[in-house]
């Protein structure tokens, strides 16, 4: 018995070292599998990185830009000029070539043509570095414009002065609102002309237009003049028609028209030397006493 007892507790401790072994190579079994797992992971995922497109690039604006720019420099000289002075009048600053090439793409020192011309273009100033715009009548503000107009009693054209400064016709309308100025209309070159408004101006009128001025018969009636006025675009300060209308409505007889009296020679008139044209004394001789 007692040998018996001794090779059962024998096997039982080979047995119980046989489990641990057993349970110590799966452990590394595992273990060496999910090592495995990884490293496929990551080589997987690194091939297919390694497989992925690259994102499509992407081109900037420039190109248009330029494309923009060389059609500009190709373009005729007359438009690459006005281009130049649209901006000089617009920003009214003095401008480098190399600003404006900077500005608008017209590249002055590359182009003999278009510098030239801008050189001497009635309406640029060029002092030899800078490019300005220059208008006919050199102004900055009202009160210069007002000493302008004041110089010219018989009147300056409008369009003479619409480019002396970006505000100038905001200030013509409010040089004629303060009634320091006229603005009046040529109906023949549909032009407007600014008067200055000074009773102290001599205004020197030709004599062909004194003659026909005296040489217009005016209509007897009023409502005849302001016909003619109306036809010649201007309004009567008058309505006559209407005037008359509501005479009639209230009952008041309109004013009898008033007839030129002639001056006749009468037995009440006193006859002097002084009355008397001088041609009735030409046939009288003088007396003897």
């Amino acid at each position: 018995m007692g040998s018996l007892h001794e090779s059962l507790q024998k096997f039982k401790k080979q047995q119980e070292k046989c489990q641990s072994t057993l349970t110590s190579v799966a452990a590394k079994a595992a273990s060496s599998k999910a090592n495995s797992s990884k490293s496929m992971s990551s080589s997987t995922s690194s091939l297919a990185n390694a497989k992925s497109p690259a994102p499509p690039v992407k081109f900037s604006n420039d190109t248009e830009r330029l494309q923009h720019i060389n059609s500009i420099r190709k373009a005729p000289v007359g438009a690459q000029i006005k281009r130049v002075i649209d901006l000089l009048f617009e920003t009214r600053q003095a401008f480098t070539p190399e600003q404006i090439n900077e500005a608008c793409y017209v590249d002055i020192n590359a182009n003999k043509s278009v510098f030239d011309s801008l050189r001497n273009n009635p309406k640029v100033r060029y002092d030899g570095k800078r490019f300005s715009y220059k208008s006919k009548h050199d102004l900055k503000d009202k009160s210069q414009l007002l000493v302008l107009i004041r110089k010219f009693p018989e009147g300056i054209a409008v369009i003479d002065l619409k480019d002396s400064y970006p505000t100038v016709m905001e200030d013509l309308q409010a040089l004629k609102a303060s009634g320091q100025i006229w603005l009046l209309s040529n109906f023949d070159s549909q032009e407007d002309i600014a008067y200055p408004n000074d009773p102290r101006a001599v205004i020197k009128v030709d004599d062909d237009l004194k003659l026909l001025f005296r040489g217009i018969e005016l209509p007897r009636d009023m409502l005849d003049i302001e016909k003619d006025l109306q036809k010649n675009g201007m309004k009567p300060a008058t309505n006559t028609a209407k005037r008359r209308a509501m005479a009639q409505i209230h009952g008041i007889p309109p004013k009898p028209k008033t007839k030129k009296k002639k001056h006749e020679i009468s037995k009440r008139t006193k006859l002097t030397n002084a009355h008397l044209p001088p041609e009735l004394f030409q046939h009288l001789k003088p007396s003897s006493s």
